[in-house]
């Protein structure tokens, strides 16, 4: 069997388990870099995404719009692909995920961020696509002097020399880490999980970020739909609309009795539906039923 993750190794995986005859051929989708893109190059790859597909045996999805949106698509077919539990590829830790006030305090004195400011958080490579200009953009609209913006993960496109252009008249609230290994202790000192993507398979940020009890803004997408619940465990804007945006961040800001009754339904949701436990017990339980067998596997 061969068990392929990513379109490029999707596409190698594939290609030589099939050349091969391997009985059982799978392949996860995490995310379509297509949907972005325009005219032959979006063909281009969508096309490449079906390929794969049509040299699999089954295929797994990441998240269950992110299904629904490969379907409309004709990607893949109903009868040969699946979905974990309530999407993710992984869950989340809980016992690592979690509130830590002492963390947090440490945290927020190194990067001189007071502990009554409200600090909005995003982590994630800072690309076009994952939103960061328009973060930026609303940022700057923002009139609360008291609110600061962390930036946390590698810069893939040369966006905090732009980001810093749009926030010049806000230097001071806005900071940058481009690496880090314990993104849990960000999460802890922070306010809220922005997440202005444009293109999502799941979402993963969110729902660890919902672990540890923080409510999310987040751009209404395939993906991101499972990983928040808008008005409930976070708020949710249209993709690309700074002003919605804007308005989404400036409610959490001025209202702490919503960002706190969001954050705890957020993390109840993450413990009871993302688990890392619960998404393991069923990679665990599809290979056991699928795997040893040389028929094309259907997940459970």
């Amino acid at each position: 069997s061969v068990h392929s993750v990513t379109p490029k190794a999707g596409l190698l995986a594939m290609l030589a388990s099939w050349f091969i005859r391997t009985p059982v051929r799978i392949h996860t989708f995490t995310g379509q870099v297509w949907v972005t893109k325009v005219g032959l190059k979006r063909l281009l790859l969508k096309y490449a995404d079906r390929f794969i597909v049509s040299l699999t045996t089954f295929s797994l999805v990441d998240s269950p719009s992110q299904r629904q949106f490969l379907l409309d698509e004709k990607v893949i077919s109903a009868e040969k692909s699946g979905v974990f539990c309530k999407g993710s590829i992984s869950g989340v830790d809980v016992t690592k995920f979690q509130p830590d006030s002492q963390s947090a305090k440490v945290l927020r004195d190194k990067y001189n961020i007071p502990n009554q400011a409200i600090l909005l958080l995003f982590i994630g490579r800072l690309t076009v696509d994952k939103g960061v200009l328009d973060l930026a953009s609303a940022f700057s609209q923002l009139e609360n002097e008291h609110v600061h913006l962390l930036f946390v993960g590698p810069d893939e496109q040369g966006m905090q020399t732009e980001i810093n252009k749009i926030l010049v008249d806000k230097s001071k609230n806005v900071h940058f880490v481009e690496h880090t290994k314990t993104p849990e202790l960000y999460m802890a000192m922070a306010d809220v999980l922005c997440l202005p993507s444009y293109r999502e398979g799941f979402g993963t940020v969110l729902i660890e970020a919902a672990a540890v009890g923080i409510p999310a803004v987040a751009s209404r997408i395939y993906g991101i739909l499972d990983a928040v619940i808008d008005l409930k465990t976070g708020l949710m804007h249209e993709p690309k609309n700074i002003n919605a945006l804007r308005l989404c961040l400036d409610t959490l800001i001025r209202d702490p009795d919503l960002r706190l009754r969001l954050g705890k339904q957020a993390k109840q949701r993450a413990v009871n539906d993302f688990d890392s436990r619960l998404v393991t017990g069923a990679w665990v339980s599809f290979y056991k039923n699928n795997i040893h067998s040389e028929d094309e596997p259907y997940a459970s």
